[in-house]
């Protein structure tokens, strides 16, 4: 008798197990689906924020707006583009740039160099950039003819951040006439007024 009720209780108990296992779990508890969803807009925010950054980064490569010639930049007598043409522009010095419609602000004949420089903002080196002008750079201001490929100069232009005051490296230089221009980018951005600079031959009637 007491054998029959042992294996009676230990059946018992099997089913039970069994029942345990095979049952449904337990849904999520209001407050884990909570942390969930905090969890997944958190997410969402840290995405929004990185793709900001990104945009400021951006936004700080873009040379400044104002209109000041650099002390001792002549006008040129006779540019091929005068104030007020409309131009189509033919080099991608920023995004969007490139086939935008430009008005020229100013030309100005001088000499054109290419550099390469690291800036003070602790960005990454910037090599060939186009343009610095020879009222831009101390070593050249006063001299009669271009400075030569690798010639280590100073730079007191702030077309871009970071680039005032730096050590540069000249990478090329061109005897030209530059323009000063507004244009409105390809790529739907804000109105860049005064870009400093773009030569001639970087440009063809619109």
């Amino acid at each position: 008798m007491n054998k029959k009720r042992i294996i009676s209780g230990v059946i018992t108990l099997s089913s039970l197990v069994l029942l345990a296992a095979c049952s449904p779990q337990e849904s999520e508890s209001p407050q884990e689906s909570e942390n969930q969803l905090s969890s997944e807009n958190s997410s969402d925010s840290q995405m929004i924020s990185e793709s900001e950054d990104m945009y400021n980064d951006m936004d700080d490569m873009m040379h400044d707006d104002e209109g000041e010639i650099p002390e001792g930049l002549q006008e040129a007598e006779n540019p091929t583009y005068s104030v007020g043409d409309k131009v189509t522009i033919q080099t991608n010095h920023m995004e969007g740039m490139e086939g935008a419609t430009g008005t020229v602000v100013g030309a100005f004949d001088t000499v054109a160099y290419e550099v390469t420089y690291k800036p003070t903002d602790g960005d990454s080196i910037v090599e060939n950039h186009k343009w610095v002008l020879k009222e831009e750079i101390p070593e050249a201001r006063n001299q009669e003819e271009p400075l030569s490929e690798g010639t280590e100069v100073t730079l007191e232009a702030s077309h871009m951040e970071g680039m005032e005051g730096v050590t540069a490296t000249i990478d090329s230089a061109e005897e030209t006439t530059v323009y000063m221009l507004d244009f409105q980018p390809t790529d739907g951005g804000e109105m860049v007024k005064n870009h400093k600079w773009v030569t001639e031959d970087e440009l063809s009637p619109e």
